[in-house]
């Protein structure tokens, strides 16, 4: 299955890589009698390790809530890690006070030197900026959305960027969702930014992560149809589907766009959710999420193991999740004769002998294959 947890449930989670070896870090509570959406306010950040991404060895608890009143005595919610120029590790989570009924999400940071003891930085790198983001309205939302902090070097430039989940005050409350960015030249001065994304369809754009494949920057986002825009939701190509999606752009600054509805790495049961891409041993790049729901529609709480992930001539984000029962995009029924047409172009080939021909069928395929299928 991946990595699971005795008596307990995982779900959001990151890596890093540290000498050959992964570390994996995650959100954990404990499973109770009570439904599993109420884990959430129980939540510490785990930590496991493993050398192949499929065979874990678990360390405890990492982060947990501050014991003392503060900004994170609540709770501590998902976040990334990596190494800083000097060699420390850094990670970055989201946390929510007591006081404030955890209702309010801010962003802090924590400082290792090896991946498995943390300190905390007292104060809060990073605070919603109201003139760009949603704050707290309970008419609009059960909560401030500002989360999931996905850290990384400024692909262009110097210093660091900074993804985050948020929401825009405008528009419909379900299609508000939008993914937040900010910039830091020394990882401890944060600048607050005006959206990378938003298109209104979502309630909530969750877990972002920046990446590169074959030319392409991706920027990954999960989703679930409960948080979807109620028109949307009817009309749109996505229909109820639960998952990771992606937009894409040539720049890592983007524009930014979405170019397919349909989820490359969702379908209406949920398998998956909090997507991540993660970079294998030989530099190669693989798809994880944490699973979600089984087909009965239980909650499972695990994570699963490295799927294949690669783009399509049209540079459509694809993944293999057969394994864990996601049915691929467009699944032939048959073996056909597939020729790489692209533009589309068909020769006809005559003969003398009419009667000798046999009927052809030409299959189109969806956006983003660039075969033509053939069937007599």
């Amino acid at each position: 299955m991946g990595f699971e947890l005795q008596g307990s449930y995982v779900w959001d989670f990151w890596t890093a890589r540290n000498d050959g070896e992964y570390h994996l870090f995650f959100l954990t509570a404990p499973k109770t009698g009570d439904h599993p959406d109420l884990r959430h306010p129980h939540a510490r950040i785990g930590h496991a390790t493993s050398a192949d991404l499929k065979n874990w060895t678990y360390h405890g608890v990492v982060i947990r809530p501050s014991e003392q009143p503060g900004w994170d005595d609540g709770v501590t919610w998902t976040g990334s890690t990596f190494r800083r120029p000097d060699g420390k590790w850094m990670m970055f989570y989201t946390g929510c006070s007591k006081a404030e009924n955890c209702k309010v999400q801010r962003i802090g940071a924590a400082i290792s030197s090896d991946l498995h003891t943390w300190e905390k930085l007292e104060t809060p790198v990073l605070e919603l900026d109201a003139s760009y983001y949603e704050s707290y309205d309970p008419t609009r939302w059960h909560d401030q959305a500002f989360r999931d902090p996905w850290v990384y070097p400024a692909p262009e430039g110097e210093g660091w960027r900074m993804l985050f989940t948020a929401r825009d005050p405008q528009g419909h409350a379900k299609g508000a969702g939008v993914i937040g960015q900010a910039s830091s030249p020394d990882l401890r001065n944060w600048t607050v930014e005006k959206p990378l994304f938003g298109i209104g369809y979502y309630g909530e754009m969750e877990v972002p992560q920046l990446f590169e494949l074959d030319g392409w920057w991706y920027c990954l986002f999960s989703n679930s149809s409960r948080h979807r825009e109620p028109s949307y939701l009817a009309n749109g190509k996505a229909g109820m589907a639960t998952g990771t999606h992606y937009i894409r752009s040539r720049s890592p600054s983007g524009p930014f766009e979405l170019v397919e509805e349909e989820f490359f790495a969702g379908d209406d049961t949920g398998h998956f959710y909090g997507g991540r891409v993660v970079e294998m041993a030989d530099g190669s790049l693989a798809f994880m999420a944490f699973l979600n729901h089984d087909t009965a529609g239980n909650f499972i709480g695990a994570i699963s193991d490295p799927m294949p992930i690669w783009t399509t001539a049209h540079g459509y984000l694809r993944i293999d999740g057969r394994k864990y029962g996601l049915i691929p995009r467009a699944e032939a029924a048959a073996e056909p004769v597939s020729i790489d047409l692209s533009p589309l172009i068909v020769q006809v080939l005559e003969t003398p002998v009419p009667e000798l021909l046999l009927p052809i069928q030409l299959s189109v395929p969806p956006e983003g294959d660039s075969t033509v299928e053939m069937r007599p």
